[in-house]
């Protein structure tokens, strides 16, 4: 299941152009998969500033904790605060309510050097 209205990383995190020139983040339904029953995530506040290929918080799961990276450079605009009490809701629905972060890119244009679904599916197929 690859969306294919989304933008991806090879780290498997998905990337939506919104209104107002902010990027929803999140992680895939590959990388929810693989990390199995997430139970924390932790996550910059509105306001920091985060650089491509960067941390930008983690996700603990019942089998590991994980980085989350930026999948581009620019600031926080919101965070998805009901993760903090329901992190489980990325199991569930990676491409809606599960989101991370909101970000309001540097280079708006960066979200089209991302991959297409069709590249991340050949990725997760590989």
């Amino acid at each position: 299941m690859i969306p294919e209205d989304l933008r991806y990383t090879a780290e498997h995190e998905w990337v939506a152009a919104g209104d107002g020139g902010a990027v929803r983040v999140g992680i895939t339904h590959f990388a929810q998969d693989a990390l199995g029953d997430i139970v924390f995530v932790q996550l910059p506040e509105s306001g920091a500033v985060v650089a491509a290929g960067e941390s930008l918080g983690e996700i603990e799961s019942t089998k590991s904790v994980s980085e989350i990276y930026a999948p581009l450079g620019g600031t926080v605009s919101a965070r998805n605060e009901a993760l903090v009490d329901t992190p489980e809701v990325i199991n569930s629905e990676p491409y809606g309510a599960g989101w991370l972060v909101e970000i309001t890119p540097e280079d708006p244009a960066a979200v089209d050097g991302l991959l297409s679904a069709a590249a991340y599916r050949e990725l997760t197929e590989s």
